[in-house]
């Protein structure tokens, strides 16, 4: 499997010849290069990790292709006719299985609802928690994509998570929100906290990619 980052907090996973998108959202550009796409994952439903206008032009690349999301994401994206996903789902896209975890986004602030929110694992092998801290139960995570900066993070609890989620390797995604000077200092604190469980923390800029 290769996963590859986008702006922000999308992501692009290929494995036989297919692809899956996860979070194509409002600070990532247009994607390209798609060919036998045959999915796409919402982790929830702020404009950061989701917009109409992505979602129409994946659909023109691949008519039909199902759109899994959580309930909160797939109400406001009700026109794309979303397949509503829960923690503890578990769902096969030939050739990926995606398991579901969580189910609340992170607190940004007391005035600010809490909504809907998955992590979602891939093939029992690649991790990406959404905006939360959910670790999946019981999970040898080879690879992991650790958000490094949000208005819900502190740079701590984001290094706790990858403490606990103790995975092979790991990367920061969820970044544009940092300077490159806060990007650089973020990356090395997770870098420390994968290396604690004798993991490799790999740095990933937009467009580039990991093997699993």
């Amino acid at each position: 499997m290769r996963v590859t980052k986008h702006e922000h907090a999308c992501l692009r996973l290929e494995s036989e010849g297919r692809q899956l998108i996860i979070d194509p959202g409002s600070f990532t550009l247009p994607l390209d290069d798609l060919h036998r796409l045959v999915a796409v994952v919402l982790t929830h439903e702020h404009p950061d990790h989701w917009t109409p206008e992505h979602l129409r032009r994946l659909r023109d690349y691949s008519p039909g292709v199902p759109v899994y999301a959580p309930a909160g994401a797939a109400a406001v994206a009700a026109e794309f006719d979303p397949i509503t996903v829960a923690p503890g789902d578990t769902v096969a896209v030939d050739p990926f299985t995606l398991t579901f975890h969580g189910g609340r986004h992170n607190v940004i602030h007391e005035s600010i609802p809490v909504i809907d929110n998955v992590g979602v694992l891939v093939d029992d092998a690649f991790y990406y928690p959404g905006d939360s801290y959910a670790v999946p139960e019981d999970a040898d995570v080879r690879l992991l994509a650790a958000p490094i900066g949000a208005p819900w993070l502190k740079i701590g609890e984001a290094m706790d998570f990858v403490l606990a989620a103790r995975p092979r390797r790991a990367f920061g995604t969820h970044d544009m929100t940092l300077s490159r000077i806060g990007l650089d200092m973020h990356r090395a604190r997770l870098k420390w906290a994968t290396e604690q469980n004798g993991g490799e923390f790999v740095v990933l800029d937009p467009g580039e990619s990991v093997e699993l």
